[in-house]
């Protein structure tokens, strides 16, 4: 079924910033390229060895019609490389083939490449532009909006990074029917979350379209991560470089980032924001926002698309160490988001630690 693209615009200050393109394909991405003024620059794709194989070659005869120069830059795929070494490599990649500040980098991966690009392109000459064609469900409604880039440093996530906006997002959410299950669950957790925290009729409607979201049809695909890019796009609109209501986006991901630490990254992103979102809602419910049936409903819906609540193999002693060490802390304290309800997230500086806790205690208990 031919289902007709969305562009969403994203601003900052009130002015254009850049556009958000979703499309079936690759079609499109040449014209919307080489409308950034490309002709004669140089552009590097950026992309990982899972990734390349599939889609490298269809970019970069897209890109090839509108730019100067295509090179391209492969890593190997997996968070273990979303290092400063890896930088590094790509800084002597662009200085060997003498990118210069007015030439480009395209993200063509998941949230992995998409970070670790955008802050290449945020550091080298002290900056220079870079597109998002992000290939996986969660980078799509996630990682490739709102111009946050990094890199981990040691098992630290995203320690060490820069505020640095895309020109363009181009998705062609085709590429979601060869993405692996756990992959496409992975994604479903961010977006679960979207509705949590702003939309509860959206939250709904994920729930009631389970079944054609699984199949991956396109009809629920489009509308799904169009609604979720225009969730994420209103908040980081509104706070761009995370001082304020930014930190919503923050749902499930305390608990879920030290989870994911202590696992050592066996866990998915995704699997360990659900974990963290199901002890946000204990969270809440145990502070009487929410109803013992609401919190029941919410963790069989994160279920019900192949997503845990509950991890085992961890010290909940360790768990709330690892919390402590959270690039969220706020002057000592950690920002927790909780929800008054589905739909209705806020940050709450003053959850303790037997709070936390009591928490990662109910979701790490067997």
């Amino acid at each position: 079924m031919q289902i007709e693209g969305r562009v969403l615009p994203v601003r900052r200050g009130g002015e254009f910033c850049y556009p958000i393109r979703l499309e079936q394909d690759f079609g499109k991405l040449s014209q919307s390229v080489g409308e950034l003024g490309t002709e004669n620059r140089k552009i590097c794709i950026v992309t990982d060895s899972h990734v390349g194989p599939l889609y490298v070659e269809a970019v970069r005869e897209q890109l090839a019609a509108v730019c100067g120069r295509v090179t391209v830059y492969t890593i190997e795929a997996g968070e273990e490389h979303k290092t400063l070494d890896t930088v590094k490599g790509l800084y002597e990649h662009l200085i060997l083939e003498h990118f210069d500040r007015k030439d480009m980098l395209a993200a063509l991966g998941g949230g992995v490449i998409g970070d670790l690009t955008g802050f290449a392109a945020a550091t080298y000459l002290r900056g220079i532009g870079f597109i998002q064609i992000p290939t996986t469900l969660l980078a799509q409604v996630d990682s490739s909006i709102g111009g946050k880039t990094g890199v981990d440093f040691d098992s630290y996530k995203n320690m060490v990074g820069a505020f640095h906006m895309p020109r363009l997002v181009y998705m062609n959410l085709s590429v979601l029917k060869t993405l692996p299950d756990h992959q496409f669950s992975s994604g479903m957790a961010e977006i679960l979350k979207h509705g949590l925290i702003k939309n509860a009729d959206y939250f709904d409607w994920l729930s009631a379209h389970r079944q054609e979201i699984l199949e991956r049809r396109m009809e629920a695909l489009m509308p799904m991560i169009e609604e979720s890019c225009r969730i994420k796009r209103d908040v980081v609109e509104k706070d761009p470089t995370e001082q304020g209501e930014r930190a919503l986006l923050n749902f499930g991901h305390t608990i879920g980032h030290a989870v994911e630490k202590l696992k050592n990254f066996r866990l998915s992103h995704g699997e360990c924001v659900a974990v963290g979102s199901a002890a946000a809602s204990y969270l809440s419910w145990k502070r009487g926002l929410i109803d013992r049936e609401t919190l029941d409903r919410i963790c069989q819906v994160f279920q019900s698309f192949s997503l845990p609540v509950r991890t085992d193999g961890l010290d909940p002693a360790r768990v709330l160490a690892a919390t402590k060490s959270d690039k969220k802390m706020d002057g000592g304290s950690i920002k927790f988001i909780l929800l008054r309800k589905p739909g209705e997230a806020f940050v709450d500086r003053t959850v303790s630690e037997a709070e936390l806790l009591d928490a990662i205690t109910w979701i790490t208990e067997d």
